[in-house]
């Protein structure tokens, strides 16, 4: 039987962490159609490659395992649109943990609204101490997501699925193209935004996007993720790469506004220091780091080819 669903799971030098996600992975129920488990091995240097090939799969997995050289999610997330062998392709993390349920509940959702492309819920799992300064309007940027509680379709651009745990039929590539090599995470750049794009694109062509808040997935949180560094810095390069892509082949001077703006980001962590003190201003201070890096993209960036 043709194969129906491909699980992809791109890694690069995440060797530690990927040894939890393949343990996890094993308590998946399988669907009632065929399916593989693809793994997209990234440039791995760090014994990756071993570890996937002295696994033990349950009997009846196709598991199989690819490499892409050229480093970059994106480039990685294209391997595996080119790789797979099933009609939908699902995505998961190297640290993420899949409820049992996880691809049958896409499954189900498959069935009943033959969706073009899917997201659904991620919770956080923390490894470490959470800090007191890590308020819950934050999680969403360690990749929490809950769109609704029902299964429901998603037509605004503002309401995309996360890249931890989404899926589409691959046909639809056809007409939007694959994922942008310019964003996604290439190695220890924090820069993301791949499945954002590819999900406005989506909608843009006219496609069905569904939600289903029972294809939940666990973002295991690593401690060096607990620090305000980490979310300072993914703001700053969030806003360089959106700052160099607002500019295009334009001029390479910064908008005059954007100065005032970062001026007024910065009296408002101030502002916020001095009434309700350090720990309630990383909000803010993100906001900074976002212009900063608006900035700087926008004068210093580079395009690629």
């Amino acid at each position: 039987m043709p194969i129906a669903y491909t699980v992809a799971l791109c890694t690069h030098n995440h060797a530690d962490r990927l040894v939890r996600t393949l343990s996890d992975l094993r308590t998946l129920q399988a669907p009632r159609a065929p399916w593989e488990l693809l793994f997209v091995d990234n440039g791995c240097t760090d014994g990756t490659a071993a570890i996937l090939q002295e696994q033990v799969w349950p009997a009846g997995w196709r598991v199989r395992v690819v490499r892409e050289e050229k480093l970059g999610l994106s480039n990685a997330r294209n391997c595996a649109i080119r790789e797979a062998a099933g009609d939908y392709l699902i995505f998961i993390d190297d640290d993420e943990t899949p409820d049992p349920d996880w691809l049958c509940a896409y499954e189900r959702l498959i069935d009943k609204h033959a969706p073009d492309a899917f997201g659904g819920r991620i919770e956080v799992l923390f490894e470490g101490a959470r800090p007191k300064w890590l308020r819950d309007d934050l999680l969403g940027f360690l990749g929490q997501l809950n769109r609704s509680n029902e299964v429901v379709p998603l037509t605004e651009p503002g309401t995309t699925f996360y890249g931890g745990n989404f899926g589409f039929h691959r046909q639809v590539c056809a007409t939007i193209g694959q994922f942008d090599a310019m964003l996604g995470r290439k190695g220890r750049d924090n820069t993301g935004g791949e499945e954002v794009d590819f999900y406005r694109r989506l909608l843009a062509a006219g496609f069905r996007v569904w939600w289903t808040p029972h294809a939940v997935i666990h973002h295991r949180i690593e401690a060096d993720k607990l620090s305000r560094r980490y979310f300072l810095d993914l703001h700053y390069r969030q806003g360089r790469m959106e700052g160099l892509r607002r500019r295009g082949d334009g001029s390479r001077i910064p908008p005059k506004y954007l100065y005032p703006q970062c001026a007024r980001a910065a009296r408002a962590v101030i502002q916020q220091w001095l009434t309700a003190g350090p720990d309630s201003a990383v909000r803010k201070e993100m906001n900074v780091s976002y212009f900063l890096g608006y900035i700087v993209g926008w004068a210093l960036g580079r395009q690629e080819g």
